[in-house]
């Protein structure tokens, strides 16, 4: 049976994620920089367990005002020693309750400029390297994230949305952009459906590109997250699609 991790953003003060953790494989939980904190971060890491879901860490730029989507321009030290921190943080919860991270996704703008600027995305991997090695690393597929983690020898998974529109170089299309969201479930399962059976997906400008994908990710804090969730879980079932955490490699 074809299997697919189904990653979303959680430990971000919504109300509904139980709902979501119910039918996913993984869990990307926000550190405490853009969303949560630690009582937050334990009882999401509690319903992982409770469900079975892969625990991720989820560490963003320091900047709740904005939910973390605000580009900055830290140098390098600061950047390690931001996801250091995070990172600590949520593994020290995480240990106390017997449990281990199997992954880290970094949030928001962090995410989108990692996946373009080669000193963002290796100062990420070096600190995820130096803080666990046998994390995966969850960035955009076919980023300069993933090569400078890979060069590290850093297990990589290449990561696509369900709920995102794409620009025909593969990247995630501006929040800015009216067209940037789907907004419609039945639209996000077929995208969701399409990417796995075929790795393809069609852009905003109506081109057809081709992916790789490891790991598909719904939003956690949309207005119909759940509905959304349910709607591709039900898709991926009917196709005899088993959703599934990834494997960790022994290098």
């Amino acid at each position: 049976m074809k299997s697919i991790d189904l990653n979303c953003d959680l430990g971000e003060g919504m109300a509904t994620d139980e709902e979501m953790i119910a039918l996913i494989s993984s869990a990307n939980i926000a550190c405490g920089f853009h969303a949560g904190n630690e009582y937050i971060m334990k009882t999401t890491i509690e319903l992982c367990l409770q469900y079975n879901v892969a625990i991720g860490a989820h560490p963003s730029w320091p900047d709740k005002e904005n939910f973390g989507r605000t580009e900055m321009q830290r140098s390098p030290n600061e950047l390690y020693n931001y996801i250091l921190q995070q990172l600590k943080n949520i593994d020290a919860i995480t240990k106390k309750m017997g449990a281990k991270l199997h992954h880290i996704k970094p949030h928001g703008a962090l995410y989108n400029q990692a996946a373009k600027d080669k000193t963002i995305a290796a100062t990420i991997a070096k600190a995820v390297k130096d803080f666990d090695g046998a994390l995966i690393l969850y960035g955009l597929s076919g980023s300069i994230l993933n090569s400078e983690a890979q060069q590290l020898g850093l297990q990589t998974a290449n990561e696509v949305f369900a709920d995102r529109t794409y620009t025909d170089e593969g990247y995630l299309t501006t929040r800015s952009q009216p067209n940037a969201l789907i907004e419609d479930a039945a639209t996000a399962a077929n995208q969701a459906l399409q990417l796995i059976q075929q790795g393809t997906l069609k852009t905003t400008s109506g081109n057809m590109i081709s992916v790789s994908v490891d790991t598909i990710c719904l939003h956690g804090d949309g207005k119909h997250a759940v509905e959304f969730c349910k709607t591709i879980h039900e898709q991926l079932k009917n196709n005899s699609i088993e959703i599934k955490a990834l494997q960790k490699i022994a290098f």
